[in-house]
């Protein structure tokens, strides 16, 4: 019986930009990339592109280009420079109409703003760091209960409330109007909750002429994982995206939610991709750790279509061997 390998996503960045590193990353069976666009856009990604382009050119591949849009996640605003956020120590949020960042202020939108209560826990940068708010009146005060530094349009999530913003904003409109032009295969639609805005999705690619590139559903919080089967008949692959999925639960209870969602996909015969520390400990290592591998061999073995590493090839100073461990180990899982 014939199998349909594994597609192998690495994630485009400034590690990884040159074009003989990626010729050598095609070569080690990289099958296609990721280009986040939640902090930039196609145009500011153009010399990322060509490169790309150039490589699988070299490397013989016809590769996937995925753009993994906006959506409708909530961000802060732009900050004046990144915030040293210290624990214990308090911040102030106020609105984003103001015209110049405000050194020492989180910038919100007014929905966001509103939904502040004293007692709210807010996660931001994807769970990073984490406040909790002290005071409404005058001012919105919240305390550093887990510290880092906070950049310019990091997401923002307020725990157990749910707020959410368009299902594209205009710069998703934007680099879908652009979309074709840069040889893009598939879209990456973050937070889906319903089917209904998958359709919305599917609409704004058809005025741009591009329904025939694939839509990725990203299953991100337990709404999501809800809502699979009304999910599924509009998505062309379905993303475990670990990520904010695990802010949205207990991290214990992540493993049982990947197992469900994997379930599920395989039943309904609708592929799935798997996403999100993958291999980790490769930013600053050259080989992965034990768990690490078990981890990729396991999301084959229950049928993952799909595998994608994002900052281990953005950012890690080792992107060549994580596509090889990659690869090679998904070959394994796929040989078991």
């Amino acid at each position: 019986m014939g199998y349909v390998m594994t597609e192998i996503f690495g994630t485009l960045g400034p590690a990884c930009a040159q074009a003989d590193l990626l010729e050598k990353m095609f070569l080690e069976g990289m099958t296609g990339m990721r280009l986040n666009l939640s902090h930039t856009s196609l145009n500011e990604s153009e010399d990322f592109i060509r490169n790309f382009q150039l490589a699988a050119q070299r490397a013989g591949v016809r590769p996937e280009l995925l753009i993994d849009m906006q959506g409708p996640e909530v961000r802060i605003g732009a900050l004046s420079a990144p915030l040293q956020l210290k624990e214990s120590e308090e911040v102030v949020f106020a609105g984003q109409q103001e015209t110049q960042p405000q050194a020492g202020v989180i910038p919100a939108e007014h929905q966001v703003l509103s939904a502040l209560e004293t007692g709210d826990r807010v996660l931001l940068d994807d769970g990073k760091l984490e406040l909790m708010i002290t005071a409404i009146k005058p001012q919105i005060r919240a305390r550093v209960l887990q510290g880092g530094v906070l950049h310019s349009r990091k997401s923002l999530k307020i725990v157990d409330k749910r707020i959410s913003g368009p299902v594209m904003t205009v710069q998703d409109r934007e680099n879908l109007r652009l979309a074709k032009s840069y040889g893009v295969t598939a879209l990456m639609q973050p937070f889906v909750t319903t089917g209904m805005q998958l359709s919305e999705v599917k609409n704004v690619l058809s005025e741009y002429g591009m329904e025939h590139i694939r839509i990725f559903a990203k299953i991100e919080n337990r709404e999501g994982m809800e809502h699979i089967r009304d999910i599924i008949p509009h998505a062309d692959m379905v993303v475990i995206a670990r990520g904010d999925l695990g802010n949205d639960m207990p991290l214990w209870e992540l493993p049982a939610a990947q197992k469900t969602l994997s379930e599920i996909c395989r039943k309904e015969g609708r592929p799935f991709l798997v996403v999100t520390q993958l291999l980790a400990s490769m930013i600053h290592h050259p080989y992965p750790t034990r768990a690490e591998v078990s981890d990729i061999f396991h999301a084959v073995v229950d049928g993952a279509s799909a595998v994608m590493v994002t900052n281990e090839t953005a950012v890690g100073k080792y992107p060549v061997e994580v596509i090889r461990y990659l690869k090679k180990t998904a070959q394994e899982a796929e040989r078991y």
